[in-house]
């Protein structure tokens, strides 16, 4: 009886592991690895000079094997990435293995000299994993795109371009179907263009700006740009008239700042206090000035695609000029330089809190304590252009206000880092000041706008 037991016993062992070695055949000759997920990004709608792609593969089972990524058009083709990674056997269920990765790649123009217009296709191939018998064909992934090479025509219509270091200008062009951005830049700034109001389609003009610390118009482009970075540019500025920034020297005294320095805290918490009266004026000099400049881009962002004046601007009335544009000021003290800064407009005083008068039409985008301006109004006069009074010790008007040339804003005064009772104005070209000067004269703006513009601006003068 012991022997039959024993005797089942061995036989049930003896199928057992013929089963568990059919089954571990099966499993090696037949488990292949699934194939893995591909996808092919692209935030640009075709292949241009420079287009980013990103590529994402995944494969959790077995893992990765061999990548490849090639660019192909016709019966060309670029291997663009290669990589290889160890898979799972067959027998194994868990283990260490790659189950996704994800890789940038550029391609276009710039980096294929050999692509031409028409289509190209972005191909991924991932490799699964075998098995003894099974040798799965790899997951393939295509993406084919539009290849355009060509940038969107660009042509000047205006004449006599001429430019002052500073100053404003305008120029009128035509641009082709495919420009999904135009206008000047003049360094680092942008000058955006916009449809010429009773144009043909395609006509566009930018006001625009050579920057007060550029010496010269050799950086300042007219361009045209479509959706997958295709850039026509070309120089356009016919003459160009250089003012060197003049320099200044201004005093600082512990009198001054404890009177400026505590109150433009108060009315800044953002700002962090450095301890010490002189340490706490520097930074309202240097950190808060920037802050207050990059919210005047800010603010240009939004202005409105429309002439809001017709009339040629008003300055302050019966008033006289204690500092003009562009002076590069050397701040003193106690006899050590502590600091540079440059003054971007004009310096205006006539009597104590004298009436404060809109230069033009248009609309008031800020009025509040404005950092280093104190007391101010911005209004917005319309295609990036602002005005802004400063150093005010009251307002009269509000944020959203539309204003007439010649109405009462408020006060001068001396809040911010004013010395005394004035008014600091100058006029804003998408942020960037610029000489009020010239939109003061009838002339410059006849001259140097009406002519280019014609019925497109609404001004008489």
């Amino acid at each position: 009886m012991a022997r039959r037991k024993s005797g089942s016993k061995l036989k049930r062992l003896f199928f057992l592991a013929i089963l568990v070695g059919l089954a571990y055949v099966g499993v090696n000759a037949f488990r292949s690895g699934p194939a893995a997920t591909i996808a092919i990004e692209h935030a640009l709608p075709a292949i241009g000079k420079s287009t980013p792609l990103t590529v994402k593969v995944n494969e959790a089972t077995r893992g990765l094997g061999a990548l490849k990524v090639e660019l192909v058009q016709g019966e060309r083709s670029e291997l663009l990435h290669e990589e290889e990674h160890v898979q799972l056997p067959p027998w194994k269920f868990w283990g260490p293995r790659v189950e996704e990765k994800q890789f940038e790649l550029t391609v276009g123009r710039q980096h294929q000299d050999w692509l031409k217009e028409g289509t190209a296709s972005l191909r991924v191939t991932a490799g699964r994993a075998p098995a003894w018998i099974m040798r799965p064909d790899p997951a393939v992934e295509e993406l084919e795109l539009p290849v355009r090479l060509r940038p969107p025509t660009l042509t000047i219509s205006s004449r006599n371009v001429f430019a002052a270091q500073g100053g404003s200008e305008v120029v009128v062009y035509q641009v082709g179907e495919s420009s999904v951005e135009d206008g000047v830049r003049a360094g680092d700034w942008v000058f955006p263009g916009f449809p010429l109001p009773g144009g043909q389609p395609g006509q566009r003009f930018a006001l625009f700006s050579v920057p007060y610390d550029m010496p010269d118009a050799t950086q300042v482009k007219l361009y045209a740009r479509d959706d997958v970075n295709n850039e026509s540019q070309m120089n356009f500025v016919d003459r160009f008239f250089p003012r060197p920034l003049t320099t200044d020297t201004i005093p600082v005294n512990d009198r001054f700042m404890g009177r400026v320095v505590p109150a433009i805290l108060a009315q800044t918490p953002e700002l962090t206090d450095q301890g010490n009266l002189l340490d706490n004026y520097i930074n309202i000099n240097r950190k808060l000035r920037a802050q207050n400049a990059e919210t005047l881009i800010e603010l240009s962002r939004e202005s409105e695609e429309a002439f809001l004046w017709d009339e040629v601007f008003l300055p302050m009335r019966n008033a006289k000029v204690t500092s003009s544009f562009a002076d590069r000021r050397s701040y003193v003290y106690n006899g050590t330089v502590v600091d540079h800064q440059d003054h971007l407009g004009y310096d205006l005083a006539s009597v104590k809190q004298d009436k404060i008068e809109a230069a033009n039409d248009g609309v008031v985008v800020l009025s509040r304590y404005f950092g280093i301006y104190g007391y101010a109004v911005v209004i917005d006069h319309g295609y990036g252009l602002h005005s802004l009074y400063g150093h005010l010790s009251s307002l009269s008007v509000a944020e959203g206000d539309t204003v007439e040339r010649g109405q009462e804003l408020g006060r001068s005064g001396v809040t911010g880092l004013a010395g005394g009772d004035h008014l600091h104005f100058t006029m804003l070209l998408h942020g960037l000041p610029v000489n009020p000067k010239e939109w003061w004269d009838p002339k410059w703006i006849r001259d140097r706008l009406k002519l280019k513009l014609r019925d497109s601006l609404p001004y008489e003068g």
